[in-house]
């Protein structure tokens, strides 16, 4: 892969699976916050699900869209677009009584210094989105970040293991949780929870960010030894096939990959490819941020990019200057500070 284009094409590409089930799901698909990092691939691969399918089905992406060509971009690709403010007054009511909502809103990078906006976008507006569509199927991206750091060798967090969040974005998202599941009791609205760590793409994600250390030298920091990591277009197909197993009260799936990465082999490998050694700080912690998202695989099968192909992926996108986002992921954040 060497150009956007390509990157895009690949991470939008439905699986058969995708295709099947969209062609079952009754209705229209509304995604709020589908400006984010993983929102534009997500609408695209709806609509050439949608397409392969053969199916009428509207997708509709909503956004502030403040910046760059995204919105003309999504309506060039058959993908209608909606430009808000979710917080204004007044603005959800307007939204189109669509009856599958992907609901990707909220705030992480910039919380610290800024709680007052994460814990309005987080906390705050899901309790107007879930009163809105009170009769829609709801998929709510969450995060792992909401369990506490586990010991590493153990088998990770699963859907059953206690919330614990460290800082105040963690416990926004574990806030976002709650409202919606209050929502879901009160108006027996079918909802699934959505519980992301750490999607990748080339242009940002974990992967990318120990890549460019070690190929430009810098050091990898190691106190948060291992993570966990899945491509982005496997999280973005599970998201939508989620579609079809909400449930009242709420399900909930962590979704990532199947292995507990060593960020130490992660540089090593990425090492083999620039011919470069890494170098490191600090020693590995016995705790990380670790969860188990075998109830997902069993529901949606393995993902399909394997750890090997993503890592040799970045590695060429690195040496080729690819474009990056400029996004890092802090996943070796421990106190929750973002």
């Amino acid at each position: 892969m060497k150009t956007i284009a390509e990157l895009e094409e690949y991470l939008s590409k439905p699986s058969l699976e995708l295709i099947e089930q969209i062609g079952a799901l009754e209705g229209d698909i509304l995604i709020l916050g589908v400006g984010g990092k993983m929102g534009p691939t997500l609408a695209k691969m709806a609509k050439r699900a949608i397409d392969s399918a053969g199916v009428e089905k509207r997708v509709i992406g909503v956004s502030r869209f403040s910046t760059g060509f995204l919105k003309q971009e999504l309506e060039d690709f058959g993908i209608e677009t909606i430009t808000m403010d979710l917080l204004d007054e007044g603005a959800i009511d307007a939204l189109p009584n669509v009856k599958n909502i992907i609901y990707m809103a909220g705030n992480k990078f910039g919380t610290h210094g800024n709680e007052h906006l994460t814990w309005a976008m987080n906390a705050y507006l899901p309790g107007r989105v879930a009163e809105k569509f009170k009769d829609s199927r709801i998929v709510v991206f969450s995060s792992g970040n909401v369990y506490p750091l586990t010991k590493v060798g153990s088998t990770n967090c699963s859907e059953e293991t206690a919330p614990k969040p460290i800082g105040e974005y963690a416990q926004s998202c574990l806030a976002r949780e709650r409202v919606f599941t209050y929502f879901s009791y009160k108006n027996e609205t079918p909802i699934l929870i959505y519980r992301l760590n750490y999607a990748i793409d080339l242009r940002y994600g974990v992967l990318l960010e120990i890549a460019k250390h070690v190929h430009e030298g810098n050091p990898i920091d190691l106190t948060m030894g291992s993570v966990n990591v899945i491509w982005q277009g496997d999280a973005n197909d599970y998201a939508l096939r989620s579609l079809l197993h909400c449930e009242s009260p709420p399900k909930t799936l962590n979704i990532t990959g199947p292995e507990t990465i060593s960020v130490r082999w992660l540089a090593n490998e990425f090492g083999t490819h620039f011919n470069n050694n890494p170098r490191f700080i600090n020693e590995e912690q016995p705790t990380a941020l670790l969860n188990n998202a075998s109830k997902a695989h069993k529901l949606f099968g393995y993902p399909k990019v394997t750890l090997n192909e993503m890592i040799e992926l970045v590695a060429d996108w690195v040496r080729a200057d690819g474009e990056t986002l400029n996004k890092p992921t802090h996943f070796q954040e421990r106190e929750g500070v973002f």
